[in-house]
């Protein structure tokens, strides 16, 4: 007499009413979005502070470096080159950059302001793109289109509601006034 297992791990219930995958999912998710976060706020810290891995500490922010200028001014190549080494070194953008990166860095690691993180991150990511353009090692393709990718599934899978504040974010009377917030 032989015995038929079958594997129903994926079909399990949880007592919330979701199956494993997609709990599963939703905790892949987070850690995806935690960790694109942490990339966004060390390039922040990095600068800031001059850690080291990217800049050093006498080019630092805080020394009186510029956080735009030593790679928009010489490693910008392509079609907006101009642009770029046009606006390196301006304090308006030195600020636009950092800003962008503490925030959406910050937004992301506690899942709040999704829709703002991923539509600002996106576009500080496209930019970084055509600053490139092409790509080293791709007639089209680069991380940066991915990773802008990426966070637009993060933003419209609620990944900021699993180990993050997204749902607490959402439930705030100015998020709910303007949904586009969350």
């Amino acid at each position: 007499m032989a015995a038929t297992i079958e594997r129903t791990t994926a079909n399990t219930i949880a007592p919330s009413g979701e199956t494993t995958r997609q709990r599963a999912t939703r905790y892949v998710l987070a850690g995806i979005r935690i960790a694109l976060g942490w990339t966004f706020l060390w390039a922040f810290l990095d600068k800031m502070f001059g850690l080291g891995h990217g800049t050093e500490a006498k080019n630092a922010w805080i020394e009186g470096g510029s956080p735009t200028k030593g790679f928009l001014a010489f490693g910008t190549a392509g079609p907006f080159k101009g642009f770029y080494t046009e606006i390196a070194g301006a304090a308006w953008a030195d600020w636009l950059f950092m800003l962008g990166l503490a925030a959406i860095g910050v937004a992301l690691i506690l899942g709040i302001g999704m829709r703002i993180a991923a539509i600002a991150g996106g576009l500080l990511l496209v930019m970084m793109w055509t600053a490139v353009l092409p790509p080293e090692n791709n007639p089209f393709m680069d991380d940066h289109l991915i990773y802008a990718a990426v966070l637009v599934v993060l933003a419209l899978l609620g990944a900021g509601d699993t180990l993050g504040l997204g749902r607490a974010w959402k439930r705030l009377p100015i998020v709910q006034r303007f949904p586009w917030l969350s």
